[in-house]
C-alpha cells in the first residue's frame, strides 16, 4: 500500500527524532535575488536567535528502511516498525512548500542505508540537487553522510551542503563490533577525514578564487551514543579531544541513549536516558572548545567519571586549590578563564575594564561574573570578599549547596515529619565521584 506524503512525513520525522541537531547553522549567506531563503548564523532546529526570534529547520529522514541491523537503533532491519521513504522530488517540494509557509528556515537531511551507501547517497544528491539548482533554495541544509560512500559522491554532497555530519556511533570499536557489525571503525572515520580534507582545501581555493564553490562552509560535526556501552567519560572525553584536533570539527554532540531494543548487550528496556551524564560532557566539551582545558586536566585514569553534583569547572578548581586565590586585577586572560563564574565574555570584560581602574567585587557583577561560584577563587587588588572564609571543604559544600534548580533535585512536596537530609561532607562524597559506569579498557583512537 502506498503512502501519503504526509504518511511519510509522520513516520520520518519521528524516526529522525533521535538525531542531534540543535545548533547554530555557523554560515551567513544573504538572500541573493531569485533565489528562496537565507542562511544566517543562527540556532536551527528550535533554537534562539540572539533577537529572540525562534527559527527551526525540517529535521526529517530520507528513508527510515535500512540495511543495517545496529542494535541501539529504532530504525535496525530486524526493527517491527512501519517503514516509509520520500523520493527526491516529494522530499524537495515539502521542503519548498514548509519553507513558503514560514514554518522553516533550513533543512536537516539524514536517512537509513537504502540498497547501499552508494545508492543512498545518491538520493540525497538528487534530492539537494533539486532544492539548489531547481528550486534555488539559499536555505541551510545540513546533510549526514553515508559512510561506506564512494569518495566522489561524498564530495558532490559537500559542494551542495551547509554542514556535514558523520557520527561516529559509539565510543569505543569494540562497542562498534558488537553492537553494529555492519561498521567499521575505518567506515566511518574515513568519509570524516574526506569532508576535513576538502574543507580545508575549499578555503584555500577560495582565497584564491573568489567565485569557486564553496564545500560544506559551516564544517562538520559528529554525535555519539552516551550510556548504550560501558565507556567511561573519560574515554569519551579523550575521543571527543581527538576528534577536534584532527578533524577540525565544529561541534561533537552527545546523546544520551534511550533504550529501543530489547538486547542483552543494552541497557534493559525503561531505563532512564543518562541525562545528566550527557550535560557534564557537554559542559567539559565548552572547556575544551573554549576555555583552553585539555581532557587530561579534566578527568584521568584515577578519576575517569564526572562528579554528579559539580560541573567540570569547579571540581578543577577544588582539586587545585593552591593556584588560587587570583587578583582579577593582574590575572592572566587564560588565568580567568580557568575560575569557576568566569566565562569567555567576562573574562575578556575584565582584560578592557582593568585598563582604566582597578575592579571590586561590585564591578565584577556589573561584567557578569558569577560571583556566587567565583568569590572563592578571586582576590580584588589583594582582597578577599569581606566576611569569607575558605577552606577546600567549605568551597565544596558552598557549590553543592541544593538550589531551586538543582537538576537532582525529586520536586516532592516538603512535610514537617521528613527527616532532614544529610550534610554532603567533603570525606564521603568526594569531587570525582564514580557514576554507576563499568571502564572500559578499549576503544579507539581518533
Amino acid at each position: 500500500m502506498s503512502l501519503s506524503t504526509l504518511e511519510k512525513l509522520t513516520i520520518l520525522t519521528d524516526a529522525a527524532k533521535y538525531d542531534a541537531a540543535c545548533t547554530s547553522s555557523g554560515v551567513d549567506r544573504p538572500n541573493v535575488p531569485g533565489q528562496l531563503g537565507n542562511a544566517v548564523s543562527y540556532g536551527l532546529c528550535h533554537s534562539f536567535a540572539a533577537d529572540g526570534r525562534c527559527i527551526s529547520l525540517l529535521k526529517v529522514l530520507f528513508t527510515n528502511s535500512c540495511i543495517y541491523n545496529c542494535k541501539y537503533c529504532v530504525n535496525r532491519c530486524s526493527n517491527d516498525t512501519p517503514r516509509a521513504a520520500f523520493t527526491p522530488r516529494e522530499l524537495a517540494e515539502l521542503t519548498i512548500a514548509f519553507y513558503r509557509r514560514n514554518y522553516i528556515e533550513g533543512l536537516f537531511l539524514s536517512s537509513g542505508i537504502l540498497r547501499s551507501p552508494d545508492y543512498t547517497c545518491e538520493q540525497l544528491i538528487e534530492t539537494l540537487r533539486l532544492l539548489r539548482q531547481e528550486y534555488h533554495f539559499g536555505g541551510y541544509i545540513h546533510v549526514k553522510a553515508i559512510p561506506g560512500a564512494d569518495s566522489a559522491l561524498i564530495t558532490r554532497l559537500g559542494l551542495l551542503a551547509d554542514r556535514m555530519s558523520v557520527n561516529i556511533e559509539l565510543p569505543s570499536e569494540s562497542g562498534l563490533q558488537k553492537l553494529a557489525p555492519n561498521k567499521t571503525k575505518s567506515s566511518i572515520l574515513k568519509p570524516m577525514g574526506l569532508i576535513s580534507g576538502r574543507i580545508a582545501e575549499n578555503k584555500r581555493d577560495l582565497a584564491l578564487y573568489k567565485h569557486a564553490p564553496a564545500f560544506a562552509p559551516a564544517g562538520q560535526s559528529t554525535q555519539m551514543i552516551i550510556g548504550a556501552t560501558p565507556d567511561s567519560d573519560l574515554q569519551i572525553l579523550r575521543l571527543t579531544e581527538g576528534l577536534y584536533k584532527k578533524y577540525k570539527l565544529k561541534r561533537v554532540f552527545f546523546s544520551a541513549y534511550v533504550p529501543v531494543s530489547d538486547s542483552a548487550l543494552l541497557p534493559p528496556m525503561g531505563t532512564k536516558p543518562p541525562l545528566l551524564r550527557e550535560h557534564r560532557l557537554y559542559q567539559a566539551d565548552w572547556l575544551l572548545r573554549f576555555y583552553g582545558f585539555s581532557a587530561s586536566e579534566i578527568l584521568d585514569d584515577a578519576s575517569p567519571s564526572f562528579d554528579p553534583l559539580l560541573d567540570p569547572k569547579c571540581c578543577w578548581a577544588i582539586r587545585h586549590m593552591e593556584l588560587f586565590p587570583i587578583d582579577v586585577n593582574r590575572a592572566e586572560y587564560a588565568l580567568l578563564l580557568r575560575v569557576p563564574g568566569i566565562g569567555v565574555k567576562s573574562a575578556k570584560r575584565i582584560i578592557t575594564a582593568r585598563r582604566e581602574s582597578s575592579l571590586s567585587f561590585e564591578g565584577l557583577k556589573r561584567l557578569g561574573v558569577v560571583l556566587k561560584r567565583a568569590q572563592y577563587f578571586i582576590t580584588c587588588s589583594g582582597k578577599m570578599m569581606p566576611g569569607l572564609r575558605v577552606t577546600q571543604e567549605g568551597v565544596f559544600r558552598a557549590l553543592t549547596e541544593p538550589s531551586p534548580r538543582d537538576p537532582l533535585d525529586t520536586g516532592e512536596q516538603l512535610s514537617f515529619f521528613d527527616t532532614p537530609p544529610a550534610r554532603l561532607s567533603w570525606e564521603n562524597t568526594p569531587t570525582t565521584s564514580l557514576l554507576s559506569d563499568t571502564v572500559s579498557k578499549g576503544g579507539f583512537s581518533a
